[in-house]
């Protein structure tokens, strides 16, 4: 009788451990899945210039064009925010203008014309990067294919 116990026991244990990891992992998976969602809200927050935001959306150490040291951490993030988003590009009134590129089903991209030339898109040498992460999708990389 006591061996009947033990096995329901180790049973209805095993089942509620399998339904707690179910409901741990469907968040991440949504959201590694889901770029869409992603892309809308880190548009939203470089156009409103919320820093803070678009830090908590990135991947560190960011990289930067040839010859630009990587972005470290967020401290530094948000010191060269200006120069990321508002350097060479206009990044928020390029992205208010551009879908992204898929790349891979781990990577987006999206290329920007340079702030002297907004509406140049023949010419659009600034990218930026987007990768799927542990964590869900992240801004990866800022770069100038021209370099």
């Amino acid at each position: 009788m006591r061996s009947f116990f033990a096995f329901v026991a180790i049973v209805a244990c095993a089942i509620g451990c399998r339904f707690s990891i179910l409901a741990a992992d469907r968040e991440p998976i949504q959201a590694q899945i889901d770029f869409p969602v992603f892309w809308k809200k880190f548009r939203s927050a470089v156009a409103s210039g919320d820093k803070a935001m678009v830090s908590e959306m990135t991947k560190f150490p960011l990289s930067m064009p040839y010859g630009v040291k990587a972005v470290k951490n967020r401290e530094d993030f948000l010191r060269r925010y200006n120069e990321i988003f508002k350097g060479e590009a206009n990044a928020a009134q390029c992205f208010g203008s551009v879908d992204p590129h898929r790349e891979s089903a781990r990577r987006y991209e999206i290329y920007c014309p340079f702030k002297e030339t907004p509406n140049d898109w023949e010419n659009a040498p600034i990218r930026f990067v987007f990768e799927l992460a542990k964590t869900g999708w992240k801004f990866a990389g800022l770069d100038n294919v021209n370099e």
